[in-house]
């Protein structure tokens, strides 16, 4: 074994394609043509005088030797990165892209406009703010960090609660004057309202509104929360969102409040290693400061 012929181009070939799956994939992530991706991956593996993935027709995927050597190379990346921002401490602030991912709702109605003031503290940082309804695979860094309302789960991740929200049933006043007010829990029986798509939904803590009622009739259905609030918004029946929406800029009116106790946790993970990369670390207590300030657990 000649470990003196590794370098990181080389360990940086070999993440890719771990977390790619494939050489194409790997390759238009690094930037390269898959067959010199194939070939680096060839010669690594001459040079450690073992293989570190199986091949099939569905690609790549690490063998024993390949999951064993991945968390090490990990780490590796993970002091680049920290070096990276170490050199550049002689700038005001850090500098560098933090992938967030999380879901459409809290990216939209919370986050866009928090990282406003994020901009304003550590200007040299540029947020990517992804939205998906699944969890984000932290682990093959589709994302630096992932915000989302269950617990997440994976080898080799940093994960705590950070938050958690309430969440209310809004109407809008012209629903309310043409179907009334509800005033009790009861009476929802006899009101429409505005949801998710079931056979769609992806995630089951977004099935909030059967926490409340129990077969309620649906008038509009979308898989997105902002459909449905813009919906709601036009008088399209009752909606269930969550606080960090705030319904009211839109128009809509918060009812039966006082009697409704629904929440949901907002959990935070990252990959072990990368949560000490200033940047990323940087982003992550950001997070904690604001959901800690508005939504606390």
């Amino acid at each position: 074994m000649n470990l003196n012929r590794l370098s990181w181009d080389d360990l940086r070939v070999f993440l890719a394609v771990s977390r790619a799956g494939n050489l194409s994939r790997a390759g238009r992530m690094l930037g390269m043509d898959h067959a010199t991706v194939g070939r680096r991956i060839s010669a690594l593996e001459f040079a450690l005088e073992t293989p570190l993935f199986e091949r099939d027709r569905q690609g790549y995927r690490l063998n024993a030797q390949g999951r064993e050597m991945l968390a090490s190379v990990e780490a590796v990346e993970a002091n680049i990165l920290t070096i990276g921002d170490v050199l550049n401490a002689d700038r005001p602030g850090l500098s560098g892209h933090v992938r967030i991912a999380t879901m459409e709702g809290i990216a939209s109605l919370y986050l866009s406009g928090e990282f406003v003031e994020f901009r304003r503290r550590q200007p040299g940082i540029t947020i990517e703010l992804v939205t998906s309804a699944t969890d984000v695979r932290i682990s093959h860094r589709e994302a630096d960090l992932f915000l989302g309302f269950f617990e997440p789960r994976g080898s080799n991740l940093e994960i705590g609660q950070i938050g958690r929200f309430a969440l209310n049933l809004y109407a809008h006043a012209d629903y309310l004057a043409e179907y009334g007010t509800p005033r009790t829990l009861a009476d929802l029986a006899r009101h429409r309202f505005v949801g998710y798509i079931d056979d769609l939904i992806q995630l089951d803590a977004v099935r909030w509104l059967n926490d409340v009622i129990a077969d309620p009739a649906i008038a509009f259905h979308s898989s997105s929360m902002l459909a449905q609030m813009f919906a709601a918004a036009a008088g399209g029946g009752i909606v269930m969102l969550p606080a960090f929406a705030r319904p009211e800029r839109f128009g809509l009116t918060p009812i039966l409040a006082g009697q409704i106790d629904v929440s949901r946790t907002v959990w935070m993970s990252s990959h072990q290693y990368l949560r000490r990369v200033p940047r990323i670390r940087a982003v992550a207590s950001f997070l904690t400061e604001i959901l800690a300030r508005d939504y606390p657990l």
